[in-house]
Order: C-alpha cells, then structure tokens, then sequence
C-alpha cells in the first residue's frame, strides 16, 4: 500500500486520485492521506505579501521526510526550486495546458477600471502592463469560490490557470485562453510534481514510470530560471519552455509589481542543455533590470 500525500482542495483532490489511478494500473495498491498546508491556513492574507517558500508543500515534505506519507503530489508551480535534503522529483508526468485563462470577459472586452481578481503577483503584473487602468484586487480560495464569485459579479473578471479548470471539466467557463506571449505562465504551471524520498524504495520505483521526459525537461528549464533569480513561488516572474525534436525554445519575463517595467528574454538550444540554457536567462534578465525589480519586491516583504 503506497499512501500520497495531498492538500485537501477539490484539484488537488483530483490530481491525487490521477495518480492514485496511473500506479493502480501498474498494480499498485494506494490511499490518499490529506495534509493542510501553511497556505491553506492563511485564507486572509494576498499569498505575494506572505512571503514564505512552500507555503503548500512544506507540512506534505515534512510528512515525506518522516515515512508517514510514501510520495507526495503538488502543483508543479508551488514546489520550490530546492528540494528538502532527502527528497526527490520521482516523476513528471506529461503536462497539462500550461496558460492562463480569463474567466468572466476577455480582456479586450472589461470596461474601463474594471475590477479584475487574481492572488498572483505574476498575473497581477502583466495585466497592469496590457491594461493600467485595471483595478487588481487579491482573490484567495478553492477554484469553485473563486467561480462563484465572478458569477455572483463581485468581480469583472477573475485569471486562472487553463489546466486546473481543465482538470475538473470546468474548461466551458473559461471566456479567453490567453496567449504565452500575452501572459508568460508560472513556472511549472500545468504540470504535477510527484515528490518521493530519494531512496531505492518502492514508490520511487513505482512513480518513475509516470515521467514524460519533454514535460520533466520544459519544467527543469523553468525552474533553473527561477532558481538563477532567487524567486519563489510568489513573485513576479513567469517562464515557459517548449522541447521538440531534441531542441529547447525557453522564453520568459520579469514584470515590476505596477506593470511599468517589463522584462522579455528567450533562448533557444538543446534540449540537453535546458537547465543551463535557463540558468543563462535568468542572468539575462537580472542584468536586463530584473534585479532591482526583484530586489524591490523583497524589500516590501
């Protein structure tokens, strides 16, 4: 019996029994051990002005290092770059749509000043960059509160990640995908991080049967730009990589909080090279000005 670690949210719910089902279709018996994290303590808070790493891993990687849970499964995008000593990323499976997605209007279509929630400092970011005039008020909660409230018109609109409102068959309510180019994505974002101890044990066996090698090799090259600009989950940076035949295409941004400053890099190389091609982008955009806006943002906190 292999138990996984999960926060208890309805996605995250759901992308545990996703991967209870894959390893039981490999003979693997398991059940799902819920585990409430820093973050889902902190409902009141806008997650960029908490400040902490692993704000929805940490308790899970604490229960992993113990033996009480077997492997843990996370959002990509809110594992932080450096994992716990003993820990590893056992697998990677393919990924999800990786956008962001408008729900309630489509950008071009909210009325001046309109009241636009989202609780990442990311997203924030870049819609102030294509729309100052936006009003960006924090939104915190489950994926089903923060569609209620864009239906009960609390908000014009409210951003999304494609791949949860995909994952939980809500993708008819999303009203614009938003481009790459328009909207960098999170780090990570769409895709699930399968966390085990680094032993020879039984569910590291297992879950490496679950890793889609262009997904581990698109997110490696994400996170060492995040890794290289010293970024958390919570910060104003996105990346997103796409590996075809044998090559890397990696592009990504920094944004300053108001939107006036943004920053656009990319690289492109072999596939074989995709940590230290995002290691590269990142010192490109810190010399760019990404530094100080990054300093700054550290320095609110």
């Amino acid at each position: 019996m292999l138990i996984i670690g999960s926060r208890g949210s309805q996605l995250a719910l759901w992308q545990a029994r996703w991967v209870a089902a894959r390893l039981a279709e490999s003979g693997h018996e398991c059940r799902i051990e819920i585990i409430r994290t820093t973050g889902d303590k902190i409902t009141d808070v806008p997650l960029a002005k908490v400040g902490t790493k692993g704000l929805f891993t940490k308790e899970i990687e604490e229960a992993l290092a113990a033996g009480v849970i077997d492997l843990a499964v996370h959002s990509m995008k809110d594992l932080p770059t450096a994992l716990p000593a003993g820990l590893t990323l056992a697998a990677i499976p393919e990924r999800e749509d990786p956008r962001d997605a408008m729900i309630g209007h489509r950008l071009a279509d909210l009325a001046e000043g309109a009241r636009v929630g989202t609780s990442s400092l990311r997203r924030a970011a870049q819609l102030l960059a294509l729309r100052p005039d936006l009003v960006i008020d924090p939104l915190r909660g489950n994926l089903d509160t923060r569609l209620r409230k864009v239906t009960e018109g609390q908000y014009g609109a409210i951003v999304l990640a494609a791949a949860g409102l995909n994952r939980m068959g809500w993708s008819d309510r999303i009203a614009e995908i938003l481009p790459i180019e328009t909207m960098c994505p999170a780090v990570g974002q769409g895709a699930l991080a399968i966390e085990t101890r680094d032993d020879a044990g039984a569910a590291r066996a297992a879950c490496a049967a679950l890793d889609h090698a262009p997904t581990r090799i698109a997110v490696m090259a994400e996170r060492a730009v995040l890794a290289g600009l010293g970024g958390g989950c919570q910060v104003p940076i996105g990346a997103h990589a796409v590996v075809r035949e044998g090559r890397i295409q990696l592009r990504a941004v920094v944004v300053s909080p108001d939107g006036a400053i943004l920053i656009r890099r990319q690289v492109e190389g072999p596939a074989a090279q995709a940590e230290s091609l995002g290691a590269q982008l990142a010192r490109e955009l810190a010399e760019a000005g990404g530094q100080e806006i990054l300093e700054a943002v550290y320095g609110e906190r």
